[in-house]
């Protein structure tokens, strides 16, 4: 049987579309742009190949959309329809994913974990297992996959990439930057082991060495898919930011953030909403682009793809007046929760919910009612996923609302969550 460029066995038997598969790997570690266009490549060399199916269908269910399901879905078809002739380790991989299509997360986790421990060189199943971890808010375990597999991928930068994130997210900051350096010193083009560094630079406080670090490889961010080049130019944003230079920042954000957006792709809008927030709580004006969102975020209302998104969607409808469709997604999100496991539904219910209409409340300058959404569950926002980075917003707005001449900070300890719309 054939192998791929990772060295494992395989079950098609197409040169071509095990090539084009190589492709649609390096660029997924990457986060390049040709991704797509390398696995529909693969699957019309093979069309009777699951893992290339399974692989499609991964890539669209990451865009964390109704549409992109939709797109997954009929790959997921296939990938079942060809999975008698798979591979073992295909098979783990074909099941992890239908596991996630089917929003049975930990399923999936087990499978990906599987495959690292029989396959270690299949650092496409790493790098799912540390997606899930991440909006698991399991920092711990996405760090200890990819550890774990170090020993079979010694020239790999790409895993050293993803050890220096995991390493920032478990605190362990002279280690992240250091795994970040040396992973860029063997690849320069490793847009990944750039952003673990942005990550470490900016949570010391070390914003000119966060611009020259991040500005000077920014050249290699146009190979990127738009996810990863607006989400690396938007922690540049975040040095700005905090250097108070607000008109470098609006002019990244109409360059860079959302002018080079796919205005349609949910972590993109969320990186558009995160830095016109964190804009708004220095008190700059960012004119009417808040307005600008709100025709991509109506196909949001009823998704829930992920909690974290959410948070971010209802604030932004809240912040455009967008009164009713405010109270929409509210109310569609507590429907949502209904539907799922106890797992899941508590932590919507408990945590997301609560969330959203402490940030509602916000946008509204109902800051005695913020404070008494946010302050009980900000503890427990790390189980909604994002980064450190990301979810350090939520406690900006919690102490933004705090510091209100019009809140009464007398009775701050006796708050208890009122009926809110």
């Amino acid at each position: 049987m054939l192998k791929d460029a990772q060295g494992l066995t395989v079950s098609t038997g197409s040169r071509e579309a095990i090539a084009a598969v190589d492709r649609f790997c390096d660029q997924a570690l990457y986060y390049g742009k040709d991704a797509e266009t390398a696995i529909l490549s693969s699957i019309a060399y093979d069309p009777t190949w699951g893992l290339a199916h399974a692989y499609a269908a991964a890539h669209y269910l990451s865009g964390e959309s109704y549409s992109t399901r939709q797109q997954a879905s009929l790959h997921l078809k296939a990938a079942q329809q060809y999975q008698a002739t798979a591979t073992e380790r295909e098979t783990l991989y074909i099941n992890g994913i239908l596991a996630w299509a089917a929003r049975d997360v930990d399923t999936a986790i087990a499978y990906h974990e599987a495959i690292a421990t029989q396959f270690p060189q299949d650092l496409m199943a790493v790098q799912q297992a540390q997606y899930h971890y991440f909006y698991r808010g399991d920092s711990d375990r996405l760090l200890a996959i990819a550890e774990r597999v170090r020993p079979a991928n010694p020239d790999n930068h790409y895993l050293y990439g993803m050890i220096a994130f995991g390493l920032e997210q478990c605190h362990q900051l002279e280690a992240s930057e250091a795994m970040g350096r040396h992973a860029t010193a063997m690849n320069r083009r490793d847009p990944w082991a750039h952003h673990a560094v942005a990550h470490v630079l900016e949570t010391q406080g070390r914003f000119e060495e966060g611009i020259a670090w991040m500005e000077s490889l920014s050249d290699t961010w146009d190979s990127c898919n738009t996810m990863l080049y607006t989400h690396n130019w938007w922690h540049v944003a975040l040095y700005y930011i905090a250097k108070g230079d607000a008109q470098q920042v609006l002019h990244l954000y109409d360059t860079h953030v959302w002018g080079r957006a796919n205005q349609s792709s949910p972590k993109e809008q969320v990186g558009a909403i995160a830095t016109l927030l964190r804009l708004n709580l220095k008190d700059i004006g960012v004119s009417n682009r808040w307005h600008a969102l709100i025709p991509h975020l109506t196909l949001r209302l009823h998704e829930h793809a992920l909690p974290f998104q959410d948070l971010h969607y209802v604030y932004a409808l809240a912040k455009a007046g967008q009164t009713d469709l405010t109270q929409t997604m509210l109310w569609s999100m507590q429907a949502h929760a209904q539907t799922l496991p106890p797992n899941q539904r508590s932590t919507w219910l408990e945590i997301a919910l609560p969330a959203a209409k402490g940030m509602v409340a916000h946008a509204k300058r109902d800051w005695l009612t913020a404070i008494a959404y946010l302050k009980p569950v900000l503890p427990h926002l790390w189980k909604l996923g994002g980064s450190h980075a990301q979810r350090h917003l939520f406690e900006q707005i919690y102490q933004d609302a705090l510091r209100q001449p019009e809140q009464r900070s007398s009775i701050l300890l006796n708050l208890r969550p009122s009926a809110v719309a």
